[in-house]
Order: C-alpha cells, then sequence, then structure tokens
C-alpha cells in the first residue's frame, strides 16, 4: 500500500478531513474535528499513527514486531505507528484504519454521532 491508497481510504470515511497543523511533513485525517490517523510523508517506509484499543495494540505489536510499534510522538497506549509501505496485508491496513476511525467516533457526543448516521 502506498500513501496515496491510504489517504483515498481515509477521505472515503463519512466526516473526515485532512489537513496540515503541525507542518508540511505530517497528514491529519480528523472526523468531526477529532484525530483518527496521521501520516508521516517524510518517512521511508512509509508509516501512519492510528489509534487502536490498549489491548488489541498489545496483541499486533507482538504479533507484527517491527512493522508495527507504539505511536511514535503519541500516547503510547493508544496509539500504533503502522508500517504501510511494507509487508503488511493491505486488508489489516484497512481493519486497522476502521477501527481507528470507529473508536474516535465512539468518543464523540451523541450529536456528532447522529451527524455522521453512525448510530
Amino acid at each position: 500500500m502506498n500513501i496515496e491508497q491510504f489517504r483515498s481510504y481515509c477521505l472515503s470515511k463519512k466526516g473526515t478531513t485532512e489537513s496540515f497543523p503541525f507542518g508540511e511533513d505530517t497528514l491529519v485525517f480528523k472526523v468531526m474535528d477529532k484525530v483518527f490517523a496521521l501520516a508521516a510523508l517524510d518517512s521511508h517506509p512509509a508509516t501512519v499513527n492510528l489509534k487502536c484499543d490498549p489491548e488489541k495494540a498489545v496483541e499486533l505489536r507482538e504479533e507484527f514486531d517491527g512493522l508495527i510499534v507504539p505511536g511514535y510522538h503519541m500516547n503510547k497506549k493508544h496509539w500504533n505507528t503502522v508500517e504501510i509501505g511494507g509487508n503488511l496485508p493491505p486488508a489489516l491496513i484497512w481493519e486497522l484504519i476502521d477501527h481507528s476511525y470507529c473508536l474516535v467516533v465512539k468518543g464523540l457526543p451523541k450529536k456528532l454521532q447522529l451527524e455522521l448516521d453512525v448510530l
């Protein structure tokens, strides 16, 4: 998977916007103004940060040692850095994007969830 495929999939999620609040090297994806994904545009291989359930985060790090690691510059309990330009199956990356998006949406007030039509 490349960064353009990652970007397109993130933007396909309802209510998603993209911006560069941390400079031109970090692309940030938000749903209703809450971050669910960050992409490091200057890393090789390509990496992204995705929110993750703490227990699942530990399991993923153990299963995909080196390809999924604690979130770089993020809360290590709730975020993973995922190598997308390497050996991880694209289906797993799609699943991790979906998981991150859903975790953030679940944390939104019910009114915003209703706006997204996710209830």
